[in-house]
C-alpha cells in the first residue's frame, strides 16, 4: 500500500481475494457480507453469470475502438435502454464514469441553452471532473481552486434535519422557494440547469419529498433552464422502480445514469430528447473521450438491464427492501442512537445521533458502529460530511436473499449494542 496515493482517506487493512454474490472473501479467507455493492455498482451482486458470460463473449469480438466507430453492443444497448424510458428521452451517448456522463450533461445544457449557471444542491456528488465537481458540494471543494463560473447551491431538502430551519419532519418547498430567489439575485443572466439527484446519496440519503422535483422542474422552465437528474445510485431497479424521477412523475431534460448500469464495470450514460442533441450538434457539440462507446462495457450494461427487467428486480428491491426497512425501524424502536432511518428500496440511510430530541450527528461513534460492523463480518458506509449528520449508507445488490438480509440486521444489532458512545 505504500506506493499508493490515498484519494479517499486511509484503505481498509481487508486484501479482498473474491467477490460473489453479496459476500467478500479476504486473502485471510474472512468472509464479509457487501452491503454497499462495491461502489453501489455491482447491482447485480458479485460475479453474476450474465455478468460474466457478457463479458466473455464480447472480450471476444472487440474489446475497444476508435472513438469515431460504432459496435453492435452499442447501438443494441442504446436501442434497449430507450425501450425503458419515457419520451422524449431518445439519445444516449455512452461513457465511462458518473462525472464524465454529468459533464457531458452540463455541456449539453449549456451549449443548448447558451447559459452556464447551474444549480446543485448543498448536499450533491456529481462526480470529481470540473463541471461535475463544481457542482459537488458535500465535500471535496477546498483546496483546489476556484470552481466553474456560475456555479450556485441551493439547500438540501431536508426535513429531519432542515438546512433553512424552518421545517420539522416534513419539508413545504420552503427551502427550495428560498433557494430559487438567491439565485434569480445572483443571476447574471445566464441560466443553464440544475441538476439533481432523486436521492441524495452522499447528502446522507435523503430522497427528495413528494411533489419536490415537479416543482423544481416548473421552477427551471420559468427560467429557461434544463434539469438534469443523476441517477448513478437510484436507476435500473435500486429504488423499487427502473427509475427514481418516474415515482415522481417528472421526465429530466437530461438524465444520467452509471453504477448501475454497469453492474461493477465502468459504465455510464448520458440521454436527452432528440431536440436538444440536434440543436447541440447543430452548434457544433463536441465530447470526445478515450472511451466513450467502448464494445465490452456496452455488452455487460445490455446483460444488466436484460436481467434488471427479466428477472423484475425492481419489484424485488420494492419487497426486500421494505423487509430491510422494518428491520432497521425495529433498531431504531431499540437503540436511542438511531434518529433517523430513510429512503427507498434497496438505498436506506440510518441516521445516528448523540441526542435524538436535537439530532446532533454522533460522528465518533458511527465510526466505531461501522468498524465494529466489519469486524463482525458485515461492510457498510459512513456518511459522515460536516452539516449532513453521520448516516450508515446501505445498499445490498438487487439479488440479495432475506436470509442475508436477516443476517446484516443482525449484524447491526450487535455492533449497536456492544458499542460504546461517545462520552
Amino acid at each position: 500500500m505504500e506506493h499508493l496515493i490515498r484519494y479517499g482517506g486511509e484503505f481498509s487493512a481487508e486484501l479482498i481475494a473474491r467477490a460473489e454474490g453479496a459476500w467478500l472473501t479476504t486473502e485471510g479467507g474472512r468472509r464479509i457480507l457487501d452491503f454497499t455493492s462495491g461502489q453501489m455498482c455491482a447491482t447485480l451482486g458479485h460475479g453474476h453469470p450474465a455478468i460474466i458470460k457478457a463479458l466473455t463473449e464480447a472480450s471476444g469480438r472487440v474489446v475497444h475502438l476508435f472513438s469515431g466507430f460504432l459496435s453492435r453492443d452499442v447501438t443494441e444497448l442504446a436501442r434497449e435502454l430507450m425501450a425503458t424510458l419515457p419520451p422524449p428521452l431518445a439519445r444516449a451517448m455512452f461513457l465511462s464514469t458518473g462525472g464524465e456522463a454529468n459533464e457531458a450533461a452540463l455541456r449539453l445544457a449549456k451549449l443548448h441553452t447558451g447559459g452556464h449557471e447551474v444549480l446543485a444542491f448543498a448536499g450533491s456528488w456529481h462526480g470529481m471532473t470540473a463541471g461535475a465537481s463544481s457542482s459537488t458540494y458535500s465535500a471535496g471543494r477546498r483546496g483546489y481552486g476556484p470552481g466553474m463560473p456560475g456555479a450556485m447551491v441551493l439547500p438540501t431538502p431536508n426535513a429531519y434535519r432542515c438546512p433553512i430551519r424552518h421545517c420539522r419532519d416534513r419539508c413545504d418547498f420552503t427551502c427550495l422557494d428560498v433557494g430559487m430567489s438567491l439565485a434569480d439575485v445572483q443571476s447574471v443572466g445566464a441560466p443553464a440547469a440544475v441538476i439533481a439527484e432523486p436521492i441524495l446519496s452522499s447528502g446522507g440519503i435523503v430522497p427528495l419529498p413528494p411533489g419536490y422535483l415537479a416543482r423544481l422542474k416548473a421552477a427551471c422552465e420559468a427560467r429557461g433552464m434544463l434539469l438534469i437528474v443523476d441517477e448513478a445510485q437510484t436507476a435500473l431497479g435500486r429504488v423499487g422502480a427502473m427509475y427514481a424521477f418516474a415515482q415522481h412523475d417528472v421526465v429530466p431534460d437530461i438524465l444520467t445514469l452509471s453504477k448501475t448500469l454497469g453492474g461493477g464495470l465502468p459504465l455510464s450514460a448520458t440521454v436527452t430528447s432528440a431536440a436538444i442533441e440536434e440543436d447541440a450538434v447543430a452548434k457544433g457539440f463536441l465530447h470526445f473521450t478515450s472511451h466513450v462507446s467502448d464494445p465490452l462495457p456496452a455488452a455487460v450494461g445490455r446483460a444488466v438491464l436484460q436481467t434488471v427487467l427479466g428477472d423484475d428486480l425492481p419489484a424485488r428491491a420494492a419487497v426486500l427492501g421494505q423487509r430491510l426497512r422494518d428491520g432497521l425501524v425495529e433498531l431504531q424502536r431499540r437503540h436511542e442512537a438511531v434518529g433517523d432511518v430513510r429512503g427507498q428500496g434497496l438505498l436506506l440511510g440510518v441516521d445516528l445521533v448523540a441526542d435524538r430530541e436535537t439530532r446532533e450527528p454522533a460522528p465518533e461513534y458511527s465510526t466505531a458502529v461501522t468498524e465494529r460492523c466489519l469486524s463482525l463480518g458485515l461492510n457498510v458506509n459512513i456518511v459522515k460530511f460536516p452539516g449532513f449528520g453521520s448516516v450508515l449508507r446501505i445498499a445490498p445488490p438487487l439479488t440479495v436473499t432475506e436470509d442475508e438480509i436477516d443476517l446484516a440486521l443482525e449484524i447491526l444489532d450487535r455492533a449497536l449494542t456492544t458499542t460504546p458512545a461517545a462520552p
